[in-house]
């Protein structure tokens, strides 16, 4: 399946006219309508990709004395 990607805004409430499809008559489409992303979001997940994708990096290592060791066994009812 190819995909083709058209950005239009409506004129009018509910009726969305293409043109320049690359189609013929009698050719089987597919149509998904996607609203588009506002600017507002566009600036939100710019933001979010301009963030430190590796918040870790070049921090101190954790140690852990005995990794292996049980955490909260009291909380556990089945054990007691």
């Amino acid at each position: 399946m190819i995909a083709h990607k058209i950005e239009i805004v409506l004129t009018e409430d509910g009726t969305l006219t293409l043109q320049g499809l690359p189609f013929h008559a009698g050719d089987a489409v597919e149509v998904i309508i996607l609203e588009a992303k506002t600017p507002d979001n566009q600036v939100a997940l710019k933001s979010q990709s301009d963030t430190n994708l590796y918040p870790l990096h070049d921090t101190q290592p954790y140690y852990y004395e005995d990794p292996t060791e049980p955490v909260a066994v009291e909380d556990w009812e089945v054990l007691q």
